[in-house]
């Protein structure tokens, strides 16, 4: 591992909430936490950390505004406010991204472009968010404004590809509500293809400015991996990746199964989805439009089997629902791969009392310097 090295934005941000503590530390604190909530299902494997624990978010985003002397200044919010703290480098976000966000900071002054304010709706730039592919190199750059009206637009595009030519493509976001989301709902292309390609266990994904995909991809080939151990597909198995958003981990999975069948509610990451099975030439999988709960619920009704399921849903958790179709279809084995622990736990109560037994519980450090913690579980039908 890398020296440590130390942030002077630390007490500022409030990003990396537990920066203080060497990063071997940071792993004690993790790995107490896991075992204090899920200790009592299993064993907890030794949590899985990085050899070089900086730089590694692979998407970065800034908030653009002014400071008291009205100079231009972008950043992140400061934890649990709307203020804005300038950043210019950070120590787990990607680099190059840091540098092209200070380039448009600087740009936009001498274009005489203006920050938007969200106080009184005006004004221009509102964010830029950065998406790097680590394994392929394109750079995408998505400029969110508060008007779709760019003036000098041509000229402001050619004068950041001057400067980084790196950048495979470049997309105007319109978001002109007063919200907290940092992306709106109309999308223009200014340059390239409006998505990029990235290389993940062997395959290849499409991400777009919308599309959700894991911000550390080091330790996201780790718990991909870890998940598909866990899994022991055989070529005869169904699989259901339930929460399949583009359908990453139900593709991995694929080379293993029979079939592999990825349910998802987001219309967008579905067509993605099919998007990525093309590219990769996988035809043993399907990607349903539906509520994964619901979906199960049907496929039990019908006395229709499947043989695994892999769950990856936000930190909010799974809902009661969809843990009782998981129970009504009853698959031999369950692949949990938890953003949180404590709704993990909560969950897990639910399986462990209706049909299922945790078998194995690895925990991976997917974002070092932060409290947040993944795991992977496999859980095991309990035949009577």
């Amino acid at each position: 591992m890398e020296k440590e090295i130390k942030c002077p934005l630390y007490k500022k941000c409030g990003g990396c909430q537990i920066h203080n503590l060497d990063y071997e530390k940071q792993l004690e604190f993790k790995m107490r936490k896991v075992v204090k909530l899920l200790g009592k299902f299993h064993h907890v494997n030794k949590i899985i950390g990085m050899d070089n624990p900086y730089h590694y978010r692979n998407k970065v985003q800034a908030a653009f505004g002014r400071d008291k002397h009205n100079r231009i200044i972008s950043g992140v919010y400061q934890s649990s406010t709307h203020k804005i703290v300038p950043v210019d480098s950070c120590l787990i976000e990607d680099i190059k991204a840091d540098e092209i966000i200070v380039t448009i900071r600087k740009l936009i002054k001498s274009f005489k472009l203006k920050p938007f304010d969200d106080n009184n709706m005006t004004g221009f730039l509102r964010h830029v968010l950065v998406k790097r592919g680590f394994s392929s190199g394109e750079i995408m750059v998505v400029l969110v404004t508060g008007t779709q009206e760019f003036k000098s637009k041509r000229s402001f595009i050619n004068a950041l590809l001057s400067r980084h030519p790196e950048i495979t493509t470049i997309v105007q976001n319109i978001n002109n509500r007063h919200t907290s989301l940092v992306l709106g709902d109309k999308s223009i292309v200014l340059y390239g293809n409006g998505t990029i390609k990235e290389q993940l266990c062997g395959y290849t994904f499409t991400i777009s400015p919308k599309a959700f995909y894991q911000i550390n991809p080091i330790q996201t080939e780790v718990l991909y991996n870890k998940a598909m151990e866990f899994a022991e597909i055989s070529k005869d198995d169904i699989v259901i990746d339930a929460y399949c958003g583009t359908g990453t981990i139900g593709i991995i999975a694929s080379k293993y199964a029979g079939r592999v069948i990825g349910v998802e509610l987001n219309p967008d990451a579905v067509r993605d989805a099919r998007k990525n099975a093309k590219i990769n030439n996988v035809e043993n999988i399907d990607f349903i439009c539906d509520d994964a709960g619901k979906y199960m619920v049907r496929l039990a009704e019908e006395s229709l089997k499947a043989d695994v399921v892999i769950m990856d849903p936000p930190r909010a958790g799974s809902d009661i629902n969809f843990l009782k179709s998981v129970v009504k279809l009853s698959p031999k084995k369950v692949v949990y791969v938890s953003c949180n622990p404590e709704t993990l736990k909560r969950d897990l109560t639910y399986l462990s009392k209706n049909k299922y037994k945790v078998r194995k519980i690895q925990p991976v450090d997917m974002f070092p310097h932060t409290e947040h913690v993944e795991c992977v579980v496999l859980m095991s039908r309990v035949e009577k």
